[in-house]
């Protein structure tokens, strides 16, 4: 069995990633998996949340995505995101206003208007989370 995993992560724009990791765990639909050298092959769709991975060195990587998709393969792992960024790349003071729009429409929206409110305030505490752990 192999030591690592390739990792690719890529969004319609350009590629994120591609580096090799010991460990991935990345926002499944229907919750986290965590990922090692040697899974089952699967294919899943992505929610909005955190990918972390371990490359050679153990220290944990972190990048904020929404939706896509991922290909998990015994020696690979594709993430095809539809926006995926690191943590450098994150503008903060961004996130902190759609932070505050997604909480004043989920106070004052219509039913609709809330549910897609709900998604662009976890999308915002997502990428503000990824973000402070730059800094760390």
């Amino acid at each position: 069995m192999a030591e690592f995993l390739q990792l690719d992560i890529v969004t319609p724009e350009r590629k994120i990633l591609s580096d090799s990791a010991v460990e991935i765990s990345v926002p499944g639909k229907n919750g986290y998996m965590d990922i090692l050298p040697g899974h089952a092959p699967l294919i899943s769709e992505l929610a909005v949340g955190e990918i972390m991975f371990r490359n050679a060195s153990g220290k944990p990587q972190h990048l904020a995505c929404a939706w896509g998709f991922v290909e998990v393969l015994p020696d690979k792992v594709t993430i095809l995101a539809e926006t995926a960024e690191r943590p450098e790349e994150i503008d903060v003071d961004r996130a902190r206003k759609a932070k505050e729009r997604a909480e004043q429409v989920i106070k004052t929206g219509s039913n609709e208007e809330q549910l897609a409110a709900e998604l662009d305030l976890l999308r915002a505490n997502t990428r503000l989370e990824v973000a402070s752990k730059s800094q760390k």
